[in-house]
């Protein structure tokens, strides 16, 4: 399925009316409060006789519980659509709900997670209200049952149309502003090197890593040329990231977030960072199948599409850039490297062109938190 994509709050309401949409299931988080555009529009929607239903029931690392809800509420009221505004979160549990909502169990005891997902045509909309996780173009959804993180994967899930405008950004905090570009140059780069890469997935993170580089000042001072450009950055490397996943910047990066607070993208960064120049010292241990020759010329690739002359160079310069956004490095004690070499996902390690153990592991995270 090819997404189409639409940039202007006037093409909303075409879509709307091409779909026949009646009751929408609108699927945000509270950053839509600070969308003035986007609530004149939705709010001229009803006078396309359009019904709005509000779904907020639903917090970062959404549960499983959440999507139940919004299931019940697009079953009670007879919504016909969904659109999702918002960050990754809003994306997995409008993704979730479009795939449970036709199932016929009722979703007590996570009967919607026994189920195969089966496609429909539900009219799906999703406009990221950040340029970092790129769900919007992904068949993946994360959210939480009984404690237990839920990888849920379908073509079903990736949305038909995605509505990308700079506007969004205007009002993103600096912290998060930073963080989530990038979580976006991670998984270009991550994509980039996987095991699982392929010539449209490298295609894309080449674009994306490119995009990145050309907006990331214009982006910083919040101009609109530069939070355009980072929007659609993040959007190539979700495209990349849905044929490859991730490795194991993200595989190493999950629990940083969760020990010590901070986002997503700076904990991907911090294990990106030194993986990056890790890899490039160790392709003696390459595991992916096409051998080390064509891992050495991947890092070139990305190495030229970051505009360097060597991965070498390509490893440093990824290293300046997040020093020169002065996110910090969390300090960790004895059991936190105790918890941390035991926490990486091994189906992301599979992923990662480089073999990894749990003492290389160990070694990565003193040298990104020490």
């Amino acid at each position: 399925m090819e997404q189409k994509i639409i940039s202007d709050y006037f093409e909303l309401n075409n879509w709307l009316q091409e779909n026949v949409c009646k009751k929408v299931l609108l699927v945000c988080d509270d950053s839509i409060k600070y969308m003035e555009s986007l609530n004149q529009h939705l709010e001229q929607a009803k006078d396309l006789g359009v019904e709005i239903f509000p779904f907020k029931d639903f917090q970062p690392n959404p549960q499983y519980e959440s999507v139940v809800n919004g299931v019940e509420l697009f079953r009670r009221v007879n919504c016909d659509s969904i659109i999702a505004v918002g960050g990754g979160s809003a994306m997995d549990v409008a993704k979730c709900i479009k795939a449970y909502v036709n199932m016929s169990c009722n979703g007590d005891n996570g009967g919607y997670l026994k189920q195969a997902i089966i496609p429909d045509d539900i009219p799906f909309l999703a406009m990221p209200t950040t340029a970092g996780t790129g769900s919007e173009a992904t068949r993946y959804a994360v959210i939480y049952f009984d404690g237990n993180k839920q990888s849920i994967t379908s073509d079903a899930l990736i949305p038909q149309t995605v509505l990308m405008n700079p506007d969004v950004l205007k009002t993103l905090p600096m912290y998060q502003r930073k963080a989530t570009m990038m979580d976006a140059f991670c998984h270009a780069i991550e994509s980039f090197w996987s095991v699982n890469s392929t010539d449209e997935s490298k295609g894309y993170s080449r674009d994306a890593i490119k995009n990145i580089l050309a907006h990331m000042d214009g982006y910083l001072q919040n101009t609109e040329e530069g939070n355009a450009g980072m929007l659609l950055a993040a959007h190539m490397a979700g495209k990349a990231i849905n044929i490859t996943q991730t490795t194991a910047g993200h595989a190493m990066c999950y629990k940083l977030t969760s020990i010590f607070g901070i986002a997503h993208g700076h904990a991907a960064a911090l294990c990106v960072k030194e993986l990056f120049e890790y890899m490039i010292s160790n392709v003696d241990k390459c595991s992916d199948k096409r051998g080390r020759s064509y891992l050495e010329n991947t890092f070139v690739d990305i190495a030229l599409a970051m505009g360097c002359s060597s991965p070498q160079e390509a490893a440093v310069r990824f290293g300046e850039l997040f020093k020169g956004l002065e996110l910090p490095a969390p300090k960790a004690g004895k059991k936190d490297f105790e918890i941390l070499k035991k926490s990486v996902n091994p189906v992301r390690l599979k992923n990662n062109p480089i073999e990894l153990d749990e003492k290389t592991i160990d070694m990565l995270y003193h040298k990104i938190l020490d």
